[in-house]
């Protein structure tokens, strides 16, 4: 359901070789060796091929916060495996640039670290002379976008300062920046913790600390336990002041009558775990049963008469999408 301009863009999956490109300025010689593009520094000298991918992060000393984080999302045997991998590794002032507030709750959620991380690597070992532009898949699954432009390549919005750090089992391709799969992305860059993830939808949306006329709604229709189920589920979440909008005496007739508010609240709930990235426009079924009408004009999108302020809060048994006003079924 809603669409990708608010996310990083995920895109199809790899058809070949890894697409990091280096370039026009990247040349190969007859020996098989590889030289690193006019805009990164040389690459590591054929010594570094003696040691694995962890283990040749952590003698450049410039990886100490992935390397901590590799300890921590349980991480650090695979890459220390067989592989071959390629590894876009973020230094430490990459990670630097990221609020410590994140980090912190990454630190506390194991499963989203490492979807984090394994965000970060690729199957396969692609030297800089592999390499083009395109869409690439990750361990993690979801897609990364590769450019190649001027002599610069860019891994999403990181820039690729180094390549060819060759490791017995892979090699390292250096960047300035840390790159978040497309499904934390709202949670990182609006300040939501992707810690979240962990959380079922009523969990979330309380932590979230805006949907607290919804969560009270929830309980008097008899719905909490339905949206703390398997699910998963699809949930258009109106805000605080979203309801703000809707006369008090409407509000207080819902309350009194399970049965209609019920209705309304699995009006906002769509069967199934629809990232941005998967939306389109059209008509689609809800789980009261009539459909909602989601249109899309520009980088808005909206649900019937409702605009989407914010996607992708991904939780453990869906996702949660954040909707300016609240949805009437057709039929009341």
């Amino acid at each position: 359901m809603i669409r990708k301009p608010l996310l990083i863009a995920a895109g199809v999956a790899v058809t070949g070789a890894l697409t990091l490109g280096a370039c026009s300025s990247t040349s190969t010689t007859s020996t098989g060796s590889t030289s690193a593009p006019a805009t990164s520094a040389p690459a590591t000298s054929a010594p570094a091929a003696s040691k694995d991918i962890v283990d040749t992060a952590v003698a450049a000393g410039q990886f100490t916060t992935l390397a901590k984080l590799l300890t921590q999302a349980g991480l650090v045997d695979t890459l220390k495996g067989t592989g071959p991998y390629t590894v876009f590794a973020p230094t430490d002032e990459a990670f630097a640039k990221v609020p410590a507030a994140t980090l912190e709750a990454l630190g506390k959620d194991p499963a989203a670290l490492k979807q984090v991380l394994t965000y970060h690597v690729v199957a396969g070992k692609v030297p800089a002379s592999e390499v083009k532009s395109g869409e690439v898949k990750t361990v993690e699954g979801e897609d990364i976008k590769v450019t190649v432009s001027g002599g610069k390549v860019k891994v999403n919005d990181a820039t690729v300062i180094k390549t060819d750090v060759f490791a017995t089992n892979g090699v390292i391709h250096v960047i300035d920046g840390v790159l978040i799969p497309p499904s934390l992305a709202s949670a990182t860059t609006t300040g939501t913790s992707p810690a979240s993830s962990s959380k079922d939808i009523v969990d979330t949306a309380v932590a979230a600390g805006q949907f607290t006329t919804l969560a009270k709604l929830l309980t008097q229709a008899g719905l909490v336990d339905t949206l703390k189920g398997t699910g998963p589920y699809t949930v258009f979440a109106p805000t605080d002041e979203a309801f703000a909008k809707v006369p008090a005496a409407t509000l207080e007739s819902l309350g009194k009558d399970p049965a209609a508010l019920k209705k309304v609240l699995t009006y906002h709930v769509v069967p199934g775990k629809v990232l941005a990235a998967d939306v389109k426009p059209g008509s689609v079924t809800t789980v009261e049963g009539q459909p909602v009408t989601v249109t899309v004009n520009g980088n808005t999108v909206k649900v019937n008469d409702a605009t989407v302020t914010k996607t992708d809060i991904v939780t453990s048994n869906g996702v949660i999408h954040v909707i300016d006003t609240v949805l009437i079924p057709p039929a009341m």
